[in-house]
């Protein structure tokens, strides 16, 4: 068992302090994260926890969540010195909560196998990335195999999280994933989609779509001109149109259902307007996240526009409206000044 101290230092991350944390985070004690290339994380998020547990390609899921580095890596949240997270820019460190804190189980399996999307969204990638032939393809569905056997024979309640890079409906891959996967009750699942392609395939996913959790929708614009142009490869018409049938499946399979807006320079000034469009179709959360490099070396540095007053007002307006909500926030700004928007 050795540290990769490398990536803690490309991410700054110093496995020499003590941050003094009394509550225990769960996450490297309910969550697994895998990778396109096999490698598993005890994290949601590979840049808050950088060190791999093992390798789905070479071990099972099983001899992998029973490796001494998982161990390692959950004495150290356990000691209360959180030396190996990356404390700037977890959100759970920065918050100071950590919910769920006494799970022990493998609850959460978050899938990053495979960045194929029928898009290319600026925020995310400069070109058209789909793997159907070759090797990135045939390893994707090899992991998806394993992770399917994997499932079968875990007894416990889990959510599978599926699409943190690419989109489930456009990729052979997370489809090949979706069409194989056990029916369980215990296994719950949540999708993270661009939606233009629900109508088509999500009645071939009826294993996924009956015990689904949360359907998120990931859409950058809240006019056609500005959607078009985020966009890249989408049309306005589709989308509206998918939408109208995510909300009619919500009706049916009742998961959740929320929309996520990347904020940035072009399209800011419509985050009330998508308000509005979550309203129209029913969704139950809306997501502003604030654009940030997805570790896909894309330069986002001109991106100013949140110290302009009219950006920080129609925050202060959406959180005002959030907190009319007695159960949960509706609407969440995520990832700009806390201290300045006062949001939560």
């Amino acid at each position: 068992m050795k540290i990769n101290q490398r990536l803690f230092d490309h991410y700054g991350i110093n496995t020499h302090k003590d941050l003094k944390i009394s509550e225990r985070c769960p996450r490297p004690f309910d969550t697994v994260l895998i990778d396109k290339q096999g490698s598993c994380y005890a994290c949601e998020c590979t840049s808050w926890l950088p060190q791999s547990l093992g390798n789905l390609q070479i071990k099972t899921l099983t001899e992998i969540l029973n490796d001494p580095m998982r161990q390692h890596l959950q004495g150290a949240i356990s000691d209360g010195t959180y030396r190996y997270c990356n404390e700037h820019q977890c959100h759970y460190i920065k918050a100071g909560k950590f919910e769920g804190a006494g799970a022990t189980d493998v609850r959460y399996i978050r899938l990053a196998i495979d960045d194929s999307c029928n898009l290319k969204c600026p925020s995310c990638r400069d070109r058209l990335i789909f793997h159907k032939s070759g090797s990135a393809f045939d390893r994707g569905i090899r992991l998806a195999n394993r992770i399917n056997d994997w499932l079968a024979v875990y007894d416990r309640p889990v959510q599978v999280h599926i699409g943190s890079d690419g989109d489930p409906f456009a990729s052979h891959i997370y489809r090949h994933f979706m069409e194989h996967t056990p029916h369980r009750n215990t296994i719950r699942y949540s999708v993270m989609t661009n939606g233009l392609m629900f109508d088509e395939f999500h009645h071939r996913v009826p294993n996924v779509m009956s015990n689904l959790a949360e359907l998120a929708v990931s859409i950058d614009g809240a006019t056609k001109p500005t959607y078009e142009a985020l966009r890249l490869g989408g049309r306005w018409d589709k989308i509206l149109s998918n939408l109208q049938s995510i909300a009619d499946s919500k009706v049916k399979n009742n998961f959740t259902f929320s929309l996520h807006m990347v904020v940035q320079q072009e399209n800011w000034w419509e985050m009330l307007d998508m308000i509005r469009i979550a309203e129209q179709y029913g969704a139950d959360r809306v997501y502003f996240n604030k654009i940030k490099d997805w570790n896909t070396g894309l330069d986002h540095s001109d991106q100013m526009f949140s110290d302009r007053h009219e950006f920080k007002s129609m925050c202060r307006e959406i959180n005002n409206r959030s907190e009319r909500f007695e159960n949960a926030r509706k609407y969440l700004i995520k990832g700009f000044d806390n201290d300045i928007l006062k949001l939560s």
